[in-house]
């Protein structure tokens, strides 16, 4: 099958729509923090609710069985990557990973057809990998502890423990890993890529899972996805100095931005809610990012 690539300024994609696909993080969390984690999370608020689109059981989704259905199959050739994948998700809950929506979507989606085939042997270990252009498929650990706070969101206090998200962001698809594990625990993902080498990589590596709920945009993250707005969440692959206003404009009343951000010599992760009264930004661990960028390439 062949897919057109979108650009940052096409309509927005029926729902749902055919594969258009982006996705990448490259973090590298240099600490576990448990407690930064409880403070990240609200009180429980149920006026937010209707504003969302209405969240679905994990299980209702066909894509999940699709998925799987690949990874039995031997996925690129790793031998034994199920067990392989369950041990990584195993490790990740020791870790301090509790969220049963992340750990699931962990195990449902096949890292290793993500990695290229000299670092198969690598794919299921808590490592950043190389996916060409100086960019990374990030940590395993990682995209579990950024997807799990976008799923602590304000508007996901009150919903059930096996709800899905609502629409989601991703700024900077890279190979597509994460876009797809969003794709497990959100109704929908908008994924943008400034660089054409990687959303290629994204779309091609996307393309025979025909994940029906998962978007691949070309464009300017820094300006996000105005069409698919508003986002019940966005989660950022790349740190930058501040948030970028288009993005706080672009989230819904109750939603989460996870980004990371320059601070000092380095970088903290943060989770921005947008509240009714106002943004409440919360400065959690430092983290290892490549630098946010505007523009093309």
């Amino acid at each position: 099958h062949s897919f057109p690539t979108r650009r940052s300024s096409d309509l927005r994609p029926t729902f749902p729509a055919r594969n258009q696909w982006s996705g990448d993080i490259q973090g590298t969390p240099r600490v576990n923090a448990n407690a930064a984690r409880q403070a990240a999370r609200l009180p429980a608020t149920d006026w937010l609710a209707p504003m969302l689109p209405q969240a679905t059981p994990p299980q209702a989704q066909p894509h999940r069985v699709a998925v799987q259905a690949r990874t039995t199959a031997g996925g690129a050739g790793l031998a034994n990557a199920d067990a392989l994948r369950a041990r990584m998700v195993q490790q990740l809950q020791r870790s301090g990973i509790s969220d049963v929506r992340v750990l699931s979507a962990l195990q449902a989606v096949p890292r290793h057809c993500f990695v290229d085939g000299a670092l198969l042997d690598q794919a299921y270990k808590d490592t950043s990998l190389p996916i060409g252009l100086q960019q990374t498929i990030s940590k395993p650990g990682v995209v579990a502890r950024m997807v799990e706070l976008l799923l602590a969101c304000p508007a996901m206090q009150a919903q059930p423990v096996d709800a899905r998200l609502g629409r989601v962001l991703e700024i900077g698809t890279g190979c597509g890993y994460q876009a797809s594990v969003l794709g497990q625990v959100a109704t929908e993902v908008y994924s943008i890529e400034r660089l054409r080498g990687l959303h290629e990589k994204a779309r091609s590596n996307l393309r025979p899972f025909r994940i029906a709920n998962v978007h691949l945009i070309l464009g300017d993250g820094m300006l996000g996805y105005p069409l698919g707005a508003p986002y019940a969440g966005i989660i950022a692959a790349a740190g930058g100095h501040a948030i970028p206003q288009a993005w706080i404009d672009q989230l819904a009343v109750g939603g989460r931005i996870v980004a990371p951000l320059v601070s000092g010599q380095g970088q903290v992760l943060v989770a921005l809610d947008k509240t009714p009264q106002g943004l409440h930004q919360s400065v959690l661990e430092p983290v290892l990012f490549v630098p946010l960028k505007s523009g093309m390439a």
